[in-house]
């Protein structure tokens, strides 16, 4: 009799029971498996995924971070250093204007402005200090008391009286610009506890500066001479006016020519121009002209401006017309990038109507594209403002005591003053320097965040 598991023909029976099986089961479970490998991976390669953004993210932020550290170090160390120079210190004395001093003015009006322009100023000053310290006999005595007053503060004097003749032959209580040391001295920035020899001051000055402030002779006060006077050889009478309002005239000059030239040259290249090579070989130069250093425009306003033309040296005229060419490729390429920002269907629909070619782009395409023109019309002449080498070429780096009147009289420039002023030997220039700096940099922010202001007020979203 056959056993049960056995085929009537003796072989082995294959049945459901019998050998390996290939059922649903194990089907279902050999896939569970795989995907749930497959899944793994996929979560294992997210979560790198997810560390690496978030590595680069906290790269990045630290960059920021990083950056604004250091901005924010160096316009701190620029404060610092200019703090000193928005204030002056100056001395109040009591100052005897005899009539002999102004000889015949009572004659006549020209008698009068005779003896205002020839009186002794320094003298009647000399003998109002010299009345405060009636011990210092010596002449050497009495020229260390003198170094303590600016020689500038004559000139002060004599404005005071001329302004107001009927002063003269009274006594008025003057205040008298110290010198750039004593200013120095009242900053804190000399230490009195240094040897005599390695000071400017002596010891004996330095009790006279005690005294003065001990009798309430000593005022503090905001330096307007800073911004109302133009440049000086002593650094308590030196300001920035001269360079504001040569640098003023220059960018005046500059953007009188750069602006209407690129907009011109931008509307050209990017709504008439045919595309050939002599197009793509100006685009190519311009975009090289970008990147050129500005010197070699001061080479070209020295050799071209100067030397050919014969312009004067030193004027704000020249020096804008060498900014001006500086400042072209950036407001033709930033007047292209606008032009292309405005959509096609713009120029379609104003040509379906019936414009011609020239009118879409003066009365729709223009327009449309004018504040990312200005924008960069703004960003050129503020980087035109922080330019120094090209002025240094054409002789703006000259001292020039006397504010400009016109575009052709001498000049200089906001970055020239700091250079200037740098290089000089006197400390106090040191405070000049950078709150010349300073006020640069606060132009250039101004200049900046108008051009972002613009944007974001005439900006239309497509």
């Amino acid at each position: 009799m056959n056993s049960p598991n056995h085929h009537p023909d003796g072989g082995p029976r294959n049945g459901p029971n019998n050998g390996p099986r290939s059922g649903p089961n194990n089907g279902a479970n050999d896939g569970t498996n795989s995907g749930a490998t497959t899944l793994d991976k996929v979560r294992g390669g997210l979560a790198r995924r997810y560390r690496a953004e978030k590595r680069f993210r906290a790269a990045g932020l630290a960059s920021i971070v990083a950056g604004m550290a250091f901005v924010m170090l160096l316009f701190g160390a620029i404060i610092s250093a200019a703090a000193g120079a928005f204030t002056q210190t100056s001395f109040t004395l009591d100052v005897r204007l005899d009539e002999s001093a102004f000889a015949g003015h009572a004659a006549s009006p020209q008698a009068l402005q005779d003896a205002l322009a020839n009186a002794d100023y320094r003298a009647l000053l000399n003998r109002s200090l010299y009345s405060l310290f009636p011990e210092d006999r010596a002449r050497r005595d009495k020229k260390a008391l003198r170094g303590l007053v600016s020689s500038g503060a004559a000139f002060d004097l004599r404005e005071q009286v001329a302004a107001d003749p009927a002063v003269i032959g009274t006594a008025i209580r003057f205040r008298a610009l110290a010198d750039d040391e004593a200013d120095l001295f009242y900053k804190g920035k000399i230490d009195r506890n240094l040897p005599e020899n390695r000071r400017r001051l002596s010891d004996r000055q330095i009790s006279r500066l005690d005294r003065l402030a001990a009798d309430g002779r000593v005022e503090r006060h905001f330096n307007r001479s800073l911004f109302t006077r133009g440049d000086s050889r002593e650094p308590e009478r030196a300001g920035l006016l001269g360079a504001l309002t040569g640098s003023f005239f220059a960018l005046l000059v500059a953007f009188l020519l750069s602006f209407p030239i690129g907009i011109a040259t931008a509307v050209y290249l990017e709504e008439f121009a045919p595309r050939n090579r002599l197009t793509d070989f100006i685009e190519v130069n311009i975009n090289n002209l970008a990147a050129v250093p500005s010197i070699i425009f001061g080479l070209l306003g020295l050799a071209v401006f100067l030397n050919f033309f014969g312009l004067p040296r030193s004027s704000s005229l020249v020096g804008g017309i060498v900014l001006a060419l500086m400042t072209l490729p950036t407001i033709i390429i930033a007047g292209r990038a606008a032009l292309k920002a405005v959509p096609p269907s713009i120029r379609e629909a104003a040509l379906a109507m019936g414009a011609s070619p020239m009118q879409t782009v003066l009365q729709h395409t223009l327009p449309l594209a004018m504040p990312g023109v200005l924008t960069g019309a703004v960003i050129g002449m503020a980087q035109a403002l922080g330019e120094s080498a090209p002025l240094l070429m054409i002789g703006m780096v000259a001292f020039i005591a006397d504010v400009p009147q016109n575009f052709t009289d001498p000049a200089t420039a906001l970055p020239v003053q700091v250079y200037l002023w740098a290089n000089q030997a006197e400390r106090a220039f040191t405070e000049l320097a950078a709150a010349a700096t300073l006020v640069l940099l606060l132009f250039l922010i101004a200049m900046n965040l108008g051009a972002v202001l613009l944007r974001k007020k005439f900006e239309r979203r497509w």
